[in-house]
This record gives C-alpha cells, sequence and structure tokens, in this order.
C-alpha cells in the first residue's frame, strides 16, 4: 500500500483544466491581436488592393513601404492606352495642330505667355513641336520606348500650354498633369511594345503609387470642382440658366419644369454629384453606383458642351479606382478559353483573388520589395506629397496670381472653377493710353 502511495505520488495527474485554460490564456491575446489588425484593415478598406491601417502611415519608412507595395500593372496599362489614344485626337483638334497656320502664322499677334521668356517659333518650326508632341501621344498609346515618349508628349505640350494664358482652362492643365505623373510612372508594364522588345519585363509589378497619386489626381478633380460651387450664383441656380433646353435634358422634363430642371438637376445635383463621387469611387460598395452616375454626368456633357476630349478622358480614368486587376477578371469573365493555372509549391503564399484574375504576387516577393528602401524610393514619396501640396494649394491661389477671365475670378488654367459664373456682355469697352503723353482714347469696337 505504501510503495503503490509513493508512486501515485511520484506521477501525478495532469490538471487537464488548468491547461486548458492557459493555453486559452495565451491563444487570447494573440487572436485578439489578430482581429484588431483585421480591423484596423477593414476600416481603411477601399478595395481589393488597396487595403491600409493606421500602421501604414505612423511613420516615414512605413509610409515609403506602403507606396511601393506591388500592384498588378493591368488597370495602369489600359489608363495609359487610353490617355495615347485620346491625346493623339486631341492634338488635331484643341491643341491646333490643324490649324497652326491661323495660331501661329503671324508673328505680330499679341500673347501673354506665363513668363516672358517663351517666345513661339516660326510657323515651320511650330509645326515640328506638334509633330513631336504628336509622334510622343502615339509612343505612350502604344508603349513603345515608354518614358522617351512621355517626355516627348509633355515638353511640347506645356511650351504651347504656357505661350497664351487666354488659353487656358481647366482641362488643357489636367491633361499636361498626367502626362508628367505617367512620366515617372510605369505604365508600359502591361501591354505595350516595350514588352514585346524586352524592354520591360512583362507583367511586373509596379510601386502602389503609379495608382495612389493618379487617383489623388482624379479625386481633386471633382471634389475641388464640388467645393467651388459653393457660391450663391451657382446654389441659388444663376450659373447655367436655361440649360434645361437642352434635349438631353428631356426625360427629366417629363416630371419637371423647365426652371425646376434647371435648379434641381443642374444647379443642386451637379454640386451634389462633384462633392461626393470622388468617395463614391473610393468605397468598394459604392463604386458601381459612382461609375453609373458618373458615367451618365459624362455622356451628357459630351453632349452639352463643346469640350474636346475632356468627357472622354474623364471617362477613360474612371476605372483608376477599381481594383488594378479588373482587365484580367474582365478577360477571364468572358473569355471562351477554360484558364488554367498551376501553382508550385514555391506559390503556395500566392491569394485566391491572384490566381482568379491569372496574375500572382508572391508574398515573398512583396516583403523583399518591403524591405530594401534606398533614397530614391524616399525622393519619390517626398515629390508625391509635394505635388499633392501643390495641387490643394493651386486651385486657391488667386490672390497671387490675380486675373480675370468669363468663368472665374482667377486663372482658370487649375482653378477647376467649372462655370461657377455667368456673365452677360452689356457693353465692350476699347480704350488706349498713349504711354508718352498720358491721353486716352477710346475705340468702337464695331
Amino acid at each position: 500500500m505504501n510503495a503503490r502511495k509513493r508512486r501515485e505520488n511520484t506521477n501525478p495527474k495532469p490538471n487537464v483544466n488548468k491547461q486548458t485554460k492557459e493555453n486559452v490564456q495565451k491563444s487570447q491575446p494573440k487572436m485578439e491581436n489578430k482581429l484588431c489588425n483585421e480591423n484596423k484593415k477593414q476600416l481603411f478598406y477601399m478595395n481589393e488592393d488597396f487595403k491600409f491601417c493606421l500602421e501604414d502611415v505612423k511613420s516615414w519608412e512605413n509610409l515609403v513601404k506602403f507606396m511601393y507595395k506591388p500592384m498588378d500593372p493591368a488597370s495602369l496599362g489600359i489608363i495609359r492606352i487610353l490617355f495615347g489614344f485620346l491625346m493623339i485626337l486631341d492634338i488635331p483638334e484643341e491643341r491646333g495642330l490643324s490649324n497652326a497656320d491661323i495660331h501661329w502664322g503671324d508673328t505680330n499677334d499679341c500673347r501673354f505667355p506665363l513668363f516672358n521668356f517663351l517666345q513661339p517659333q516660326e510657323l515651320q518650326w511650330m509645326c515640328m513641336v506638334y509633330l513631336v508632341m504628336w509622334l510622343g501621344a502615339l509612343g505612350i498609346m502604344l508603349g513603345l520606348y515608354f518614358h522617351m515618349s512621355c517626355l516627348a508628349f509633355a515638353i511640347p505640350y506645356w511650351y504651347i500650354f504656357l505661350l497664351d494664358k487666354n488659353s487656358w482652362n481647366n482641362h488643357s492643365y489636367l491633361y499636361g498633369v498626367i502626362s508628367i505623373l505617367l512620366v515617372g510612372s510605369q505604365a508600359n508594364h502591361f501591354g505595350s511594345l516595350d514588352v514585346l522588345l524586352g524592354r520591360v519585363r512583362s507583367n511586373s509589378p509596379v510601386p502602389l503609387w503609379n495608382y495612389f497619386i493618379l487617383r489623388f489626381q482624379i479625386f481633386i478633380l471633382y471634389f475641388y470642382a464640388g467645393l467651388k460651387k459653393i457660391d450663391r450664383d451657382w446654389l441659388e441656380g444663376h450659373s447655367m440658366r436655361n440649360l434645361s433646353h437642352h434635349w438631353v435634358f428631356d426625360p427629366f422634363k417629363l416630371l419637371l419644369s423647365q426652371e425646376q430642371t434647371d435648379y434641381w438637376i443642374i444647379h443642386v445635383t451637379g454640386f451634389t454629384l462633384d462633392l461626393t463621387i470622388g468617395f463614391f469611387l473610393l468605397i468598394n460598395k459604392t463604386r458601381p453606383y459612382g461609375l453609373i452616375m458618373l458615367s451618365s454626368f459624362h455622356i451628357m456633357n459630351s453632349q452639352l458642351f463643346s469640350i474636346g476630349m475632356f468627357p472622354y478622358m474623364c471617362l477613360a480614368t474612371m476605372p483608376i479606382f477599381c481594383d488594378a486587376n479588373w482587365p484580367r477578371k474582365l478577360h477571364t469573365k468572358f473569355s471562351s478559353k477554360n484558364c488554367t493555372i498551376s501553382r508550385n509549391e514555391n506559390d503556395k503564399e500566392t491569394s485566391t483573388d491572384d490566381i482568379k484574375s491569372g496574375y500572382k504576387i508572391k508574398k515573398s516577393q512583396e516583403e523583399t520589395s518591403m524591405k530594401t528602401l534606398n533614397w530614391k524610393q524616399k525622393l519619390v514619396v517626398c515629390l508625391i506629397i509635394t505635388h499633392m501640396g501643390i495641387q490643394c494649394f493651386l486651385p486657391y491661389s488667386h490672390f497671387i496670381t490675380k486675373g480675370y477671365n468669363n468663368w472665374t475670378h482667377g486663372l482658370y488654367g487649375y482653378s477647376w472653377d467649372m462655370m461657377v459664373h455667368s456673365w452677360d456682355t452689356v457693353l465692350v469697352l476699347v480704350k488706349v493710353v498713349d504711354n508718352e503723353s498720358g491721353k486716352e482714347h477710346f475705340l468702337d469696337p464695331e
């Protein structure tokens, strides 16, 4: 009996309940941290690719890593193709190539360049400038020598744009800004001749900032247009009077009078759409509704106003807010072929969404890109933040760049004041002042 008791004392039964409690207590903090991190990511969840938590922006290093997260280049490649195509059409029309002899043939024409040292060249050289710009747009569309093509387009474009402040407008400024943003991007990693020629590795990932900066630029286009409409002329319905006569508003006039259509559809709805549509496009659940509303808006604008490629450019840039791999998903959905994707052991970390879309970014590749940060990447992020600050400031910089035109109080080229004010010309007065004698002379414009 004593021996049996000694054996029982030397081999005590394990306390199952105690061990279970300890295991639960140890695993509970991990589960809480995991849920906390997931909740943080869900809080800032924009779409399948563009998701982040506060940790991504708490420090400079984390911000740079976030901006250089590898992304599918498919959507960016489609935007590049559409931008280049629309600029090919825009150069003969709104840029003035088709009537260059009228624009630049007379050297005595009075012009107002932004800087006095900018002067137009002779007609034949101006035509060469247009040719270089057109070839640059073609290279952007084809993705051929992409970065050189971007420079070949952007430099002549801005030269012509800055030659005469009288011709500035919002959308011309937007095209120039997008061309600069494309210079530093890797938009030729998908659907380009650079890939076919072996200049760029096919479908190699692009940094997230390529998408981020374009999304910001398009977002601010709409949001600032809404902010600028917080004006009595617009909110009281005086800016776009009698626009409801156009046939595109006929469906609304089945239920509303002409005056009600002018006020509620054109002014109130236009203000609300501009102010909120950017948020609709950023949020995953509301994006389909935002795309439908915005498409209708730009299609109507293309019929209402003679503003060149602007409505079509806005339609072409809307997909930048969608998932980066939307072209692959669309191709997979409508393709008649059964696409099979083989996965080896090294690709086990690939996400299910990437497999379905036909594009894979390994987590090991993502982690490698996150670890290797250099001064160039930090400089790029600094330039992005600087660009964002400039774009936020310029529309409200009229106290510096004082000016006047028919639609806004200041220089119109970067104001986003889309038709906020409406003016009726009652009297045209032409005054000529003799600088030597100081005498004033008045001319009859008729």
